[in-house]
């Protein structure tokens, strides 16, 4: 449904209330936590940022208004009007196609993200997505930086001062090989069956 009108309001100085919608949908998708880095939520829902969706429903829209000639939008997209106001972008501004999956992946390297290592291409759906949802929901917040582990206790103000420390499994930025997201999982549920308290939400 973020696609639904697009190509009218894609372009608006406003769009950022629905997009701000859309990345807290993808969220409940994925199981991650609020401060998880935006540009991780479209890789682990596996489905493309609102704006390059965007962007390709304007494609679409552009590519169906030149293939026919009667559309009154056609005569608009093919001579386009001049412009009167600068702050305006109408529809015809940006009319060449974008390629979705490359755009995406260079936006994706161009990222500081925590374990943004663990993902090459981004497009692709990661090692872990078939997996129970509250295994997979766990998995995801650790590769993120943002699971139950004492350090992000801590940061959340969550945990006891005066606790024992306790050894913990490798975390999930000193992966070096995507393909151990699977084997992690197992380590993270264990670890927090065993020192971790359960937290709501």
């Amino acid at each position: 449904m973020g696609e639904y009108c697009a190509p009218l309001w894609c372009r608006s100085a406003h769009t950022g209330l629905v997009d701000a919608q859309l990345n807290s949908r993808m969220r409940l998708i994925s199981g991650t936590r609020r401060p998880t880095a935006l540009p991780w939520l479209p890789v682990l829902a596996n489905i493309e940022p609102p704006a390059l969706r965007s962007k390709a429903a304007t494609d679409r829209l552009v590519a169906k208004a030149r293939a026919y000639e009667s559309w009154p939008l056609h005569h608009d997209i093919s001579n386009p009007p001049l412009f009167h106001l600068t702050s305006r972008k109408p529809l015809w501004h940006e009319s060449e196609p974008a390629d979705i999956s490359n755009q995406w992946t260079e936006s994706w390297k161009s990222a500081s993200v925590v374990n943004a290592h663990l993902v090459d291409d981004p497009t692709i759906r990661e090692p872990g997505f078939a997996l129970p949802r509250q295994q997979w929901s766990l998995l995801n917040r650790f590769c993120t930086g943002q699971g139950h582990c004492r350090a992000c206790k801590k940061k959340w103000k969550l945990s006891d001062p005066i606790s024992v420390p306790v050894v913990r499994p490798k975390r999930c930025h000193t992966l070096s090989n995507p393909a151990h997201r699977q084997d992690y999982t197992v380590a993270c549920l264990n670890y927090t069956l065993q020192t971790m308290m359960p937290l709501p939400g």
